[in-house]
C-alpha cells in the first residue's frame, strides 16, 4: 500500500527530470499527500501535461450517492487487469503521477508502536509512479477526474517496512505506460515491478507525518538512514 507521499522539489527541478513534459511553474512543495487530495498526474491523453487529479480513484459507473464511500487509492498490479474497478483504465487509462519520496509505517518498535519511514531515491531525484485514470461525468454533465497508484511486491529496501510498494516506473517506460491507444494488459504489466534495490534508500521520520493535516518540512524530518 502507498498511502502517502511528497513532491517537494521545485517546478524548474521537476522540469529537468520530466523535459518531455510540460510542467507548470507554480508548483508548490508538498511533504504530505494524502488520499482525497489533488495529485500531480500526467494522463495518456496524448497532451504531455501535468495536471491535478483527486487521489482516489472512482470508477466510471460509479453512482452519485457512492461518491466519497469508495477509497480506490492504490490497485494491485498483480490483479488490476482482473477488478471491475481497474481493468478499463489499464487498458485505456494509464497515467505518470509524480513525486520525490513516499511514506510507509512499520510495527517493529517496541510496543508494537508504528514508526514512518520516508523513501527516496539515493540521488533524491524525481520519479513517477505508475498509475490510473478515471473520468467520472455527474448527471449533469460535470466532469471528475481521479487516480490511483498501482502496487507491487517490495524490494529488498521497503521489505523491512512493508509487504507492499507503490511501482516507480524506468524511465525508459513512460512513453510505452503512456500510450494513449487501448492495450491489452499483457503489454503494460510487465512494466510493474518492484524498484532496483541500489537506488532506493530509506530513513525512520517523525510521527508528525502521520496527520494529513500535518505539510511542512518536518513531516521529512531526517533520521538515521536505514
Amino acid at each position: 500500500m502507498c498511502g502517502r507521499f511528497t513532491l517537494t522539489v521545485s517546478p524548474e527541478e521537476l522540469q529537468a527530470a520530466f523535459p518531455n513534459f510540460s510542467i507548470p511553474g507554480d508548483i508548490p512543495p508538498s511533504y504530505n499527500i494524502a488520499p482525497n487530495q489533488p495529485i500531480p498526474v500526467i494522463p495518456n491523453d496524448g497532451k504531455k501535461t501535468l495536471d491535478f487529479y483527486l487521489w482516489g480513484l472512482i470508477p466510471s459507473w460509479t453512482k452519485p450517492d457512492q461518491i466519497g464511500k469508495y477509497n480506490l487509492i492504490n490497485a494491485r498490479s498483480e490483479t488490476a487487469a482482473e477488478k471491475a474497478s481497474f481493468k478499463n483504465s489499464v487498458r485505456r487509462r494509464r497515467c505518470l503521477i509524480l513525486a520525490d519520496g513516499f511514506f510507509e509505517w512499520s510495527k517493529s518498535t517496541p510496543g508494537g508502536s508504528k514508526t514512518p519511514y520516508y523513501f527516496t531515491r539515493k540521488d533524491h531525484r524525481p520519479f513517477a509512479f505508475a498509475g490510473l485514470w478515471e473520468d467520472w461525468i455527474s448527471p449533469e454533465g460535470d466532469s471528475l477526474k481521479s487516480a490511483c497508484i498501482l502496487t507491487t511486491s517490495p524490494n529488498q529496501t521497503v521489505k523491512a517496512i512493508h509487504n507492499r510498494m507503490p511501482v516507480i516506473l524506468n524511465p525508459a517506460d513512460y512513453h510505452t505506460w503512456l500510450d494513449p491507444r487501448e492495450g491489452k494488459p499483457e503489454e503494460f504489466l510487465h512494466l510493474l515491478v518492484p524498484y532496483p534495490d541500489e537506488l532506493l534508500e530509506a530513513r525512520p521520520v517523525s510521527t508528525y507525518v502521520n496527520s494529513p493535516k500535518n505539510n511542512s518540512p518536518l513531516c521529512i524530518q531526517a533520521g538515521t538512514l536505514l
